[in-house]
């Protein structure tokens, strides 16, 4: 497996090396030990999540401000745009954001660490999305920021408006967020 920094430094694409055949294909889809050589440091998971959605739908910009969680993600089905915006306030690269295509196909995932927003748009009929994280779901410290936040100006690949949840449709601007020291 290649881990691959982005242009936000923490945050990781990695991808796999695939073995295929006319029977099919394998791969390894995690190693603790290359993960966390990549990554730097020691790195617990204690969740797996499993999405589906429709195509045209955005989940995000997602993150918890207590309880903060570090997400590795992947698609197993269809494709989608997948978005990480770094909000720790200290970080000389607060406010910026990355994105790349994940999907079935490519096999990639992204790791997006700890003091980042993280949310992706259905591109393909409809996707799979699963995802680790390093602490536990906290519905009272769950925050959004925007998807569409000019001051954020994320190059969505869609062409008319997204389908979104009621808290994402009212998320905040960064600008009126809460966000990391």
């Amino acid at each position: 497996m290649r881990a691959t920094p982005l242009a936000l430094p923490d945050v990781l694409l990695f991808e796999p090396k695939v073995f295929g055949d006319e029977r099919g294909f394998f791969y390894e889809s995690f190693n603790q030990k290359v993960f966390e050589e990549a990554v730097g440091k020691p790195v617990h998971f204690v969740q797996d999540n499993h999405s589906r959605s429709a195509q045209g739908v955005l989940r995000g910009l997602h993150y918890q401000v207590k309880q903060a969680q570090g997400k590795l993600v992947r698609v197993t089905h269809g494709e989608v745009f997948d978005v990480a915006v770094d909000l720790r306030r200290s970080s000389a690269n607060f406010g910026k954001w990355v994105g790349v295509h994940l999907s079935a196909s490519n096999r990639a995932q992204l790791w997006v660490p700890e003091g980042f927003a993280h949310g992706f748009v259905v591109l393909s009929e409809s996707a799979e999305f699963l995802y680790k994280t390093t602490d536990y779901w906290a519905p009272e410290h769950e925050r959004s920021v925007a998807w569409d936040d000019p001051d954020l100006a994320i190059d969505w690949p869609i062409s008319e408006a997204p389908t979104l949840s009621a808290k994402d449709a009212n998320a905040p601007r960064l600008m009126d967020a809460e966000v990391f020291a």
